[in-house]
């Protein structure tokens, strides 16, 4: 029976969804692994509507039934001032139950972002999200050097995990170095999980 590895993301332009979409392939080279893509709402100062139960396109919204039913969790934002974005960080804020029960306890966890700028913080983003995830007792996966990919992008990747240099008007497409480093982030996360479980 295929293990379900939860991709979650939040993305406004579509930049990080394409990420997703690269590690969730990553995640399906692995046997016995499939991708869940799930990401969270919006948010907004004011609410004057509710939000629709479902997206109007893109990946479902999250559930905790998500995160309590998956093996491993690959989680992206785009970056906000060096940072998650909001929507990312309300949902984060919201997992205290998860937090209580160890939900999330023992099982791996990678991370990924994308920036309109060379240096708009991608790797701090990136620190970021592990901090929340390390509250939670996840094991954190990244980007080893043994991908040469690491040692030659000249735009996104980083050894903390996944990313993509969209440009400052989201022009970019994402290069052949930062799919590759997508792929090997999801494969390897699907691996580590595939192992625990193995080993149980």
């Amino acid at each position: 029976m295929d293990q379900d590895i939860l991709v979650l993301y939040y993305s406004r332009s579509g930049a990080t969804a394409k990420l997703a979409r690269l590690i969730a392939r990553g995640i399906e080279e692995v046997p016995g692994m499939h991708a869940r893509l799930r990401q969270v709402p919006p948010v907004a100062p004011v609410t004057e509507i509710a939000q629709p139960p479902e997206p109007e396109d893109g990946a479902p919204y999250v559930t905790r039934e998500d995160l309590a039913e998956c093996a491993a969790l690959a989680m992206g934002s785009p970056t906000r001032f060096g940072n998650m974005a909001a929507p990312l960080k309300h949902f984060l804020d919201g997992t205290g139950a998860e937090w209580a029960s160890g939900t999330l306890a023992g099982k791996p966890a990678a991370v990924f972002t994308a920036t309109g700028t060379m240096h708009g913080g991608q790797e701090s983003t990136l620190l970021s999200m592990m901090l929340p995830l390390l509250h939670h007792g996840m094991l954190l996966v990244g980007i080893p050097y043994t991908e040469a990919a690491l040692n030659t992008t000249r735009t996104g990747g980083s050894p903390y995990g996944a990313s993509h240099l969209a440009g400052a008007q989201h022009e970019l497409d994402i290069s052949e170095h930062e799919r590759e480093l997508a792929r090997a982030l999801g494969k390897r996360l699907a691996d580590v999980a595939r192992r625990l479980e193995a080993n149980a």
